[in-house]
């Protein structure tokens, strides 16, 4: 059977009106999460749609290979990217490594940083079992508006399990990839100004590693106990057989 890798589009979601939805202090992107049963046609949302992303830009593979991705090496790659020692910059690069260099969380059972779109593809591959891939068109940039849940449909996920991928704060395209496993649903989007879109949200019914505690708490309920949900944060992608 053919299988094929998608990426999922991304959504920006700058506030909500789901009943139990929390946020972080600085509503950032992927930050809001919400119960599976708050999930439900007539629901309303307020999000902003932030389309394709530019970010930085992405490295050919052997060009990323040939730049050092170590924290014990951290002077040689400042002067290869002409990086500033005490800037904002410098800051970001030891920051990543120190994420990228750190043991998998609890429930990860593969994890790497890759600093090309084709070491992300193989990883996903090797994960996966396939290499076969593609992409789903990114959303169109909408403004920040309500918009109102029209279907809630489940999205099949062959074998279980996923790769994720998030966007981490580097110089050059740096993804942080793990194995996930979350239900999946693509959910119908009616803005206020008659607009629609297909979204996908992850519901995690497991204790899930990007979920922490706090979270939990203030949604008033216990890791695993119900599914905790959210959207695909900015920047990342789901890789999945087909």
């Amino acid at each position: 059977m053919a299988r094929s890798l998608a990426a999922f589009p991304l959504l920006l979601v700058i506030g909500a009106v789901i009943a139990s939805a929390v946020y972080d202090e600085e509503d950032s992107v992927g930050r809001a999460y919400f119960l599976v049963h708050d999930l439900y046609p007539g629901s309303k949302m307020t999000l902003h749609f932030t389309g394709a992303a530019t970010g930085a830009p992405a490295l050919p593979r052997a060009r990323a290979e040939s730049i050092p991705f170590t924290s014990t090496k951290i002077p040689e790659i400042l002067s290869r990217l002409s990086v500033p020692a005490g800037s904002p910059a410098a800051a970001a690069i030891r920051s990543t490594l120190k994420e990228c260099e750190a043991p998998p969380l609890d429930g990860v059972v593969a994890q790497l940083c890759a600093t090309s779109f084709k070491a992300m593809a193989d990883f996903a591959a090797s994960c996966l079992g396939t290499r076969d891939d593609g992409a789903t068109p990114r959303l169109a940039r909408s403004w920040r508006q309500v918009y109102v849940v029209d279907s809630v449909r489940p999205t099949p996920v062959s074998g279980g399990d996923m790769v994720a991928c998030h966007r981490m704060p580097y110089p050059y395209a740096v993804f942080l990839c793990h194995t996930t496993t979350a239900t999946l649903y693509t959910v119908t989007l009616a803005g206020a100004d008659g607009t629609k879109a297909d979204a996908r949200t992850a519901c995690h019914k497991d204790a899930s590693p990007g979920i922490s505690w706090p979270t939990y708490k203030k949604l008033g309920v216990a890791p695993g106990s119900v599914p905790v949900c959210h959207f695909l944060p900015q920047d990342s992608m789901l890789w999945m057989r087909n």
